[in-house]
């Protein structure tokens, strides 16, 4: 990112007051336990309510550890205001009064931060490294002045991304509609235990061994069906695996998660799998294809009827959601004559392949709106905006460069 012409540079240090040290951390359970109203905040925003503050004041948080350093479309700072509680995975910053700290705020989200943040599993900006990043620092007239053209630029942006966040939603609303139109009143429903060619089975735990018998892992579990490539070797033999190996038309559910939203969601294994075994994180669905198309199974278990019900039966542990056979098994489905699954499985996917289509071209939109904000934040560093639509101009020239 290059800087005005003429602006003088100076290490956040000398710009800044560091409180880093009245920063203490809770885990969530004490927060819990505690209750409370109070912002909690880490490394990437709030992240929970206390019953007290240590801060109480207008300040901005930068990420140590964990925030998105690399990723230019994501922000890595923000402003907190009135009474707070920061955990040790955020510096606090106090601009000394010659320093705007919205423009402080979009500068470190602008910032390149390669050779101050390092890491290979996480990274973590050090308040060492923190202490050297460069901050330009125009009069205060004109941070003022870059900070309110700027904002006009991202809220219009913000509104395009909220745009495409809702035409996403409504195709999914749109194919969730449709389902529901192809069932009629006197759909027979059944319980899934009662549809399968054998019992739910979980999965086994088995160690990592590069060189053992691979078995799936359960990132392998995608929307458009099992990843088969998504495995890891483990501590066992074949002999051990077999009652573990997957097949085509096998159904993975995934037994737990952080998130309700995600745990019982299912993936369907769609072509004829190498030797692979499925994990302990994962319960498996065999249906009986004379009763239930493993096709027709995977169009209404991750549909809203049935995702209510698991969220229902879902219970929670030390933060993880988990279901088991017993609340899978009694999971009650729509199970129309072979026949009339067929014809819906074919309606339903040509509709799928139309919502694919407008995804990419959504997915298309998404990613020029992020090129489109790099290059925003580019040019009011550069001390190229002005507020008058030469701006558009100079946007879209380093959008494309």
């Amino acid at each position: 990112m290059k800087l005005g012409a003429g602006w003088p540079l100076q290490p956040l240090v000398k710009v800044v007051e560091i409180l880093d040290a009245r920063r203490v951390p809770v885990k969530a359970s004490d927060r819990a336990a505690l209750g409370g109203t109070v912002p909690y905040y880490g490394a990437t925003g709030q992240a929970g309510t206390i019953d007290r503050a240590i801060y109480n004041e207008p300040l901005v948080l930068l990420g140590e550890d964990g925030a998105p350093f690399f990723d230019p479309t994501k922000p890595k700072a923000f402003l907190i205001d009135g009474p707070a509680w920061v955990n040790n995975h955020a510096h606090v910053l106090r601009p000394l009064p010659h320093l705007d700290r919205r423009f402080l705020k979009h500068y470190l989200d602008a910032f390149d931060y390669r050779g101050f943040a390092n890491g290979t599993t996480r990274l973590k900006l050090t308040q060492a490294a923190m202490r050297r990043i460069p901050v330009p620092m125009p009069p205060a007239t004109e941070q003022r002045r870059i900070v309110e053209i700027l904002e006009v630029h991202l809220s219009h942006l913000d509104a395009a991304s909220m745009d495409l966040a809702r035409a996403r939603a409504r195709l999914d609303s749109l194919i969730e509609a449709a389902l529901r139109c192809h069932f009629k009143s006197d759909t027979a429903t059944r319980p899934l235990a009662d549809v399968l060619e054998m019992p739910l089975a979980n999965g086994r735990s088995v160690p990592s061994r590069d060189d053992g018998f691979p078995v799936l892992r359960l990132t392998a579990l995608k929307e458009g069906g099992v990843d088969l490539a998504e495995r890891k070797g483990g501590a066992w033999e074949r002999a051990d695996a077999m009652r573990f190996l997957v097949r085509r038309g096998d159904f993975l559910i995934a037994r737990g998660n952080g998130s309700l939203r995600l745990v019982g969601k299912g993936s369907l294994v769609r072509s004829e799998p190498d030797e692979v075994a499925f994990p302990d994180t994962v319960i498996r669905a065999r249906p009986r294809p004379v009763d239930l198309s493993p096709e027709f199974l995977d169009l209404v278990w991750n549909a809203r009827a049935t995702r209510d019900q698991i969220e229902r039966v879902a219970r929670t542990s030390a933060g993880i959601y988990k279901v088991n056979q017993g609340q899978l098994g009694a999971i009650q489905l729509p199970v129309p004559a072979p026949s009339e699954q067929r014809s819906i499985i074919a309606a339903m996917d040509r509709l799928r392949d139309h919502r694919q289509g407008t995804l990419e071209a959504i997915d298309v939109a998404a990613q020029r709106n992020r090129g489109l904000r790099r290059a925003v934040l580019a040019a009011a560093f550069d001390g190229k905006l002005t507020g008058r639509h030469t701006d558009e101009e100079v946007i879209e020239e380093l959008a494309g460069a």
